[in-house]
């Protein structure tokens, strides 16, 4: 067993799984989001990311294309929830929109453990 690709797929499972803990509930209702989950993912996504930086296949550039597709959600999504509700004070409206963008995040997150499966069952053949 090799553990770099076990530490690999852990923190893209992980991503995916981090992602989704902060995209379910209902989109408009705050109590449903947590700000520290949507923070642990992005951090979460941020270290996936770095770690798809040393793969050169053609499968390596597309993983690392979904991972920044991720991370550019996410970051969008702290973005908006904190000019939103903080700086511009506009309301539960704003949730809506930052479930949206993680929404984005958790379908590329999804892309990347696809992509990693079909990857691991090419190579046992």
């Amino acid at each position: 067993m090799n553990l770099e690709k076990v530490f690999f797929a852990f923190f893209i499972v992980l991503a995916l799984t981090m992602n989704f803990g902060f995209f379910i509930g209902e989109m408009d209702n705050p109590a449903h989001h947590n700000v520290y989950e949507l923070f642990a993912a992005i951090i979460v996504n941020l270290i996936a990311t770095v770690l798809k930086f040393g793969d050169r296949t053609h499968v390596g550039a597309v993983l690392l294309a979904t991972s920044l597709v991720a991370d550019l959600h996410l970051i969008l999504a702290a973005v908006i929830w904190g000019l939103g509700l903080y700086a511009l004070d506009a309301g539960p409206g704003v949730i809506s929109v930052v479930v949206s963008m993680s929404g984005g995040a958790l379908l590329a997150n999804i892309i990347s453990v696809i992509i990693l499966v079909i990857e691991t069952f090419a190579l046992r053949k």
